[in-house]
């Protein structure tokens, strides 16, 4: 999953050197929402695992 939000940050910056920014604008939103929700799994994932022990 972070490497979709990786993807989509090139995109966005990509885009945004040729102009094109609705393109750019949109790859930034899904960049950042791929982003958040991989950092809510990665801590729900340390919570788990520190209480499995």
């Amino acid at each position: 999953m972070l490497g979709w939000a990786i993807t989509f940050l090139v995109v966005a910056l990509v885009a945004a050197v040729f102009g094109f920014g609705g393109i750019a604008i949109a790859s930034v939103g899904i960049a950042k929402i791929l982003f958040f929700v991989f950092i809510v799994l990665f801590i729900i994932t340390l919570v788990a695992r520190a209480v499995r022990g």
